[in-house]
């Protein structure tokens, strides 16, 4: 059952969103990339109140994805990164992601905080950050 409403077209674009920002970091972390994004849909909280859409969560501005301003977004989602994105539609959760709605990638170690929200962890070379429950609570 989908946690947030959705099109093909919509699954396509958090699939492409998954592959440019993680593609190198495989499967698992690409679903993180998609969690944290359907978290944003799904919030309607913080940096992300009136986002309904996957659509309006990838063109986010200011506060949205890097890769939207960078080539590599605009290549086609592959069927592997769809079949991604329909799990992470459909609810699956992948910790440090679970309750995440920002990630990045930095030179060192993953700060304790960044903007006041707490680190949930690491997954390769991203860190995971989660709001409070009394901030978000629609994405615990």
């Amino acid at each position: 059952m989908a946690v947030i409403k959705t099109n093909s077209e919509q699954t396509k674009l958090l699939a492409r969103l998954m592959r440019a920002e993680a593609e190198g970091e495989g499967e698992l972390g690409m679903l993180m990339v998609g969690n944290v994004g359907v978290n944003r849909v799904r919030g309607n909280c913080i940096d992300f109140r009136n986002i309904r859409s996957i659509e309006q969560m990838v063109y986010q501005k200011p506060g949205g994805f890097e890769a939207t301003v960078k080539g590599y977004f605009y290549q086609a989602a592959r069927e592997s990164e769809i079949r991604l994105a329909k799990r992470i539609i459909n609810g699956e959760r992948q910790h440090p992601a679970s309750n995440a709605l920002w990630f990045f990638r930095p030179t060192g170690n993953c700060p304790n905080t960044w903007y006041d929200q707490v680190n949930s962890g690491r997954y390769k070379k991203h860190c995971f950050f989660i709001p409070t429950r009394e901030d978000c609570p629609s994405v615990y």
